[in-house]
């Protein structure tokens, strides 16, 4: 008798962020990677490392929604921007709050599956972002 074919869902869309200052403070640049690919961002003004990756955070959210994915992860290695936008650490700054009431804005046409935390070393985004400042 034969086996039926079963359909496997697709797993979740995984985009990768990172973003940084240089110096700290400065000029903030983000890295995503998603589908292999890497997104530079550039011109996104000046502010401090965490604020360089409340701009990643954001802008992997707005890159899923482009993609068009039904769901999707969001992976990054700032355990502190984590922890605030999922709501395990409280928004100390008026900026931070500021930048987490954006991110529910935008994550109001499509949430992330979940935010999680990796490593430095596992950060696509980040390998992409020091790969090329070499």
């Amino acid at each position: 008798m034969p086996v039926p074919a079963t359909t496997r869902p697709l797993s979740p869309l995984k985009v990768f962020f990172d973003g940084g200052a240089r110096p700290n403070p400065g000029r903030i640049e983000v890295a995503l990677v998603a589908r292999g690919i890497a997104y530079f961002f550039d011109d996104l003004g000046t502010g401090s490392n965490g604020d360089a990756e409340w701009s990643a955070l954001l802008k992997a959210l707005e890159v899923a929604h482009k993609l068009g994915v039904p769901s999707f992860d969001l992976l990054g290695d700032s355990r502190n921007i984590i922890a605030q936008a999922t709501g395990a650490a409280p928004c100390r700054s008026a900026a931070a709050r500021d930048r987490l009431a954006g991110f529910h804005e935008v994550a109001a046409i499509a949430s992330p599956r979940r935010i999680r935390w990796i490593p430095r070393a596992q950060n696509l985004a980040g390998i992409a972002l020091e790969a090329r400042r070499r």
